[in-house]
Formats: C-alpha cells, structure tokens, sequence
C-alpha cells in the first residue's frame, strides 16, 4: 500500500510498505478520507515530541472495517466508522476523575500510532479499549465523519467555556476550527456569534458560509481600542460573555480579555508555538470582573460521539467546509492549501487518483 510518512522535519515521503494486518484486538480499515489540518503543518515543518520518524502522519480518519482481530466483538467488514485521534489510558487517576483528555499516559494515531495519510490503516487496541471507534450512519458521508474529530475538539472547548443559551460569543479566527466554533455556538443555543480576524480574504469566505452575526476584519495597524468598541457596540456596551482563540496568536489572547462582560470566559484554544508561548494578561481585569480563562486539549471519546451525533442529525453542518480534496500522492499539495489560507478545510481521499 501507499503510506505518506514523516522522516524529518520538512521531509514527508510517500512510500510503498506492506499493508498491514489485524493483530488480536485490533481493526484494519480502509481509509476513505483523513482530513488535514495545521497541526499537520506543523508536524511537516518541525516535527513533533510525541514522534519518532519514520511514521505515517494522518490522525481525522474515517474508513471502513476490512478485517477484524481475534479478540473483537461487534464490528464486522463493511462496517463505516470514523476513529479517535487522541487516546486516553482509560485507567489512570485522570481518567478516572472524568478527565480523559488530559490523561498524561495519552497517545495519539498518527503520532505514536501509524496515521490515516494511508490506503489501509490499523486500528491499535488501546483505541478499542476505550470505545474509540464510531460507526458511522449511512446518511453521513466519509467526509463528513473525518471531520468529527475537529469538531469534538471544539466541543470540548465549548463545554469548558460554558457556551450556552443567551450568550454573545467572539470568535478570533476564521479557519475550519473558526467556522466549527461559529456553528456549534449558535447549536448550543448562542444569542449573537461574533467572528473576527487579521485576514479580510479569509473571513469573508468564511463568514459567506457560516454567516456570524458581524465579522470583524483586524486590519495591520487597527488598535485594540477600535476592536473593542465594535465588540461592545454589536454586543450591548459591556462585551461577550465568550470569547475563543481559535488562531495561534499572541495579541490575541493577550487583547482577549479586554472584550469579555463581567463573569466572562476566555478560551485559549488555539496553541502558541514551544519555546514561544508566554503572554502578558491583566490579571486585575480576571480579579476585578471576575473572568475565567480556560485551556483545550484535544477531545475524548466521548466528545467524538456527542461530534459525531451534532453532524448526524444536522445540529452542525460541516460538508460545506471542506473546500479541497486530494489524493494522497499530493499530500504536500494539500498542505500547502492550509499554509497559503487558500482552503478552509482539506480533505485527503486515500484511494484517489488524478
């Protein structure tokens, strides 16, 4: 088979390898879409702690079951599903308080696991273990289910944040996890949803989709104070009550703050490069209004069910997102769709050909 490995940083090579087989506990699929997103930019670019080239990239994967380990019950070949990212040890303390997505024994398809970037992909048992594999109804696209990861990665930021019924959410960039947030806010019962960011091209491509109340184009050179009176003017004078990060910037979450109500949250969602991730906050501004600033880190199993039932019954639309799509052989291609803002969402198609 086909298989999209990363080596080195700035070195992913397409390779023929042997398709693998179903070990005792395991599952292989055939992989019909695995999604692409900046995290994998990321990891062609520099690599990552939690690998060790060579290893197959790829972790929003959705396939179909095409043979079944010794030891499975309840999957069959022909089976459609759509498979976790992030794997909780299930057992731990963390685990066991609720918390399985900063279980600190968690491992990852695509980094310690071979990824989705693949014609046939193992299904490791530690997924299995932990209900991790989704099936996936037949009116949902393969598409569609590469794309509950995300979408659970967002819903666990959205819970963190206590975004709900009555509330006024900004959300600070307008990528695939941008417009998610903008759709999820507005399902969990948001008032008004806000979308801004840096890019004018970008966010209004996406805002043409997702259709926030206002979008807000940061030019170079507007000040924050600017920025603050457009959010308090759309939002009643006092701010959000939500505000999420869903960009890699500094001046974001550093200007954050100021755009919250009394008792507002600030979500941190999108994370700042290693070696380069302390900001500057007005800790007056948490005490006196009484904020909260939480962090997300990935989702659970659980958040991939709930992601998945948001996109089954039509609560969140994701289809509409996903811009680009391409055959594995152009795998560099597709990531240079999400470094050059041209895509929202990109799609990689396994079994492709151009």
């Amino acid at each position: 088979m086909r298989a999209a490995k990363w080596w080195a940083p700035g070195d992913v090579r397409l390779d023929d390898v042997t398709t693998p087989g179903a070990a005792r506990g395991e599952l292989l699929l055939r992989v019909d879409n695995c999604s692409a997103c900046g995290t994998d930019l990321k990891i062609l670019r520099s690599g990552h702690p939690n690998m060790t080239g060579p290893q197959v990239m790829g972790h929003e994967v959705a396939g179909t079951v095409v043979e079944v380990g010794e030891d499975v019950d309840g999957w069959v070949p022909g089976d459609r599903v759509q498979v976790i990212a992030a794997v909780p040890c299930g057992t731990c303390e963390v685990c066991l308080a609720g918390r399985p997505s900063v279980c600190p024994r968690q491992t990852s398809i695509g980094y310690q696991y071979p990824g989705g970037f693949a014609e046939y992909m193992v299904v490791p048992a530690a997924v299995l273990a932990v209900d991790g594999v989704n099936r996936v109804p037949d009116h949902v696209t393969s598409v569609e289910a590469s794309l509950v990861e995300p979408l659970a990665c967002v819903l666990n930021g959205q819970e963190l944040a206590r975004v709900g019924e009555g509330d006024s959410v900004l959300v600070i960039g307008s990528g695939p996890i941008g417009c998610m947030h903008v759709r999820l806010a507005r399902a969990r019962g948001a008032r008004q949803v806000f979308l801004l960011d840096a890019n004018a091209e970008r966010l209004e491509r996406a805002a043409a989709l997702v259709r926030p109340d206002l979008a807000i184009a940061v030019e170079a050179g507007t000040d924050r104070q600017g920025v603050l009176d457009q959010v308090r003017a759309a939002s009643g004078g006092l701010g959000v009550d939500v505000v999420v990060t869903a960009a890699a910037s500094r001046p974001a979450q550093e200007g954050a703050l100021a755009l919250l109500a009394p008792g507002g949250r600030l979500s941190l969602f999108g994370g700042l490069a290693r070696g380069d991730s302390m900001i500057s906050i007005d800790s007056n501004l948490v005490h006196y209004r009484e904020l909260t600033v939480v962090g997300v880190n990935g989702s659970s199993p659980a958040h991939n069910r709930e992601a998945l039932r948001l996109i089954a019954s039509g609560e969140v639309v994701v289809a509409d997102l996903v811009t680009h799509s391409f055959p594995l052989e152009r795998l560099h291609d597709a990531l240079e769709a999400i470094a050059s803002g041209e895509a929202i969402k990109v799609t990689v198609e396994p079994h492709a050909h151009d």
